[in-house]
């Protein structure tokens, strides 16, 4: 097997720039022909969207906002390049939203996390991602046949029947929830029956550093994807094992919770991402969860952008004094004053009283000048504290709840 999916892992950065700057305004024309985008990019100029800097100033596409167009008469909200009937699958997930899904080769990219984990041609995979309404267990399908391998849709549990077709028909490779194979083998191990599954590729909930070291004492080697019902994959594991390198056919952008401003390499922020795939083009969607960019490249080779992988949600709206603090006011806050680097809200308790202290990093020195912002913004009245440039933490926190409830 190659070490490589295809070359465009190891391209360039001058062979990379040069692709964006041809693949993103066709992206963007897409887009704006379609309803859903209407408003978004109306003034858009798609011609002039060619770089990740242009990119960014465009407005940043949120699950609500799916949520909210998605209806009897537009099931897909107006996001989706054809009408539900010109997809292979429609999926629904909690919400409910609905999602679309194709079955034309590697749809959903899934094809190139596989390949690095080593499964190909002679594989069987037991796949045991949920089939039912979700379309989790039709992306894996997907990607293990983008790469030649045969799929066993086992879905989620009857553990025994599982463990009995994974013995029966040689399986070698699992993909699911990362805790789910440690059920599988331990009842393979109370049954008697021996298993041969040598590679497991694994989403949708955490990895532990401990679970993965218990498969590979069991000669599994074990690697993980970040994958979402919207975009398919974003990014992947390597043999490398530093970080999660992104997928070719998205671009990946770490930006302050609440905004569209990307954050410095390095620092915490909500990972939002657009995708090339023509059939449903989301830009700059809002996955709601937290990361950072990790610099350099990865020792395997593979040259594209890598993150750190899932580091928490960045959705950090909290209840203080009975009112809900979002992100986006935070931010709107740090908006309304030019001097203002960026800045923190703490709820913390005093006696059985919230309180709400807001932490304003800046070169002013006068709390008393944010107070009314403070009040018209968050809704809320409370202590104001300056600190000095780089004075908050970069980790991606602009609510922190520090009231301990038990």
């Amino acid at each position: 097997m190659s070490s490589y999916y295809d070359e465009l892992e190891t391209r360039s950065a001058e062979a990379r720039a040069a692709a964006l700057a041809e693949a993103l305004p066709e992206q963007i024309a897409r887009a704006k022909g379609l309803p859903g985008y209407a408003a978004a990019l109306a003034g858009v100029d798609p011609a002039k969207v060619t770089d990740r800097a242009a990119l960014a100033r465009l407005p940043v596409l949120r699950k609500s906002d799916l949520v909210s167009a998605q209806g009897p008469g537009a099931p897909l909200g107006g996001y989706a390049a054809k009408p539900v009937h010109g997809f292979a699958h429609v999926f629904q997930s909690p919400g409910p939203i609905y999602e679309p899904g194709g079955n034309a080769h590697d749809w959903w990219r899934l094809g190139r996390f596989l390949h690095a984990c080593g499964i190909g041609p002679g594989d069987i995979v037991q796949n045991c991602f949920g089939y039912h309404l979700t379309p989790a267990g039709m992306i894996f399908e997907n990607g293990a046949r983008a790469v030649g391998a045969a799929v066993l849709p086992a879905g989620t549990g009857q553990t025994e029947l599982q463990v009995r077709a994974a013995h029966d028909l040689g399986v070698t490779a699992y993909a699911g929830t990362p805790d789910y194979l440690k059920l599988i083998l331990e009842k393979a191990d109370a049954m008697g029956l021996e298993l041969g599954i040598t590679r497991a590729a694994v989403s949708g909930g955490a990895l532990f550093p401990s679970l993965r070291a218990w498969y590979a004492e069991r000669g599994i080697a074990c690697r993980q994807c970040y994958a979402t019902a919207d975009l398919g994959m974003v990014a992947y594991e390597s043999e490398a094992m530093e970080g999660m390198i992104c997928d070719e056919r998205v671009i990946v952008e770490i930006v302050t919770p609440g905004t569209g401003d990307p954050v410095a390499p390095g620092e915490v922020g909500e990972v939002v991402v657009t995708t090339l795939n023509p059939d449903y083009p989301l830009i700059r969607f809002a996955t709601g969860d937290l990361s950072a960019v990790l610099e350099g490249e990865s020792p395997c080779g593979r040259s594209n952008l890598r993150i750190k992988g899932w580091m928490g949600r960045a959705d950090q709206t909290t209840k203080i004094k009975g009112m809900f603090v979002r992100p986006e006011q935070v931010a709107a806050l740090v908006a309304r004053h030019a001097e203002i680097d960026r800045a923190r809200v703490v709820a913390s308790r005093e006696g059985e009283m919230d309180v709400l202290t807001v932490r304003i990093e800046t070169t002013a020195s006068d709390p008393a000048a944010y107070a009314g912002t403070v009040a018209e913004v968050l809704k809320l009245k409370g202590t104001v504290e300056l600190v000095p440039p780089g004075g908050l933490p970069r980790d991606g926190v602009v609510i922190e709840d520090a009231r301990v409830y038990d």
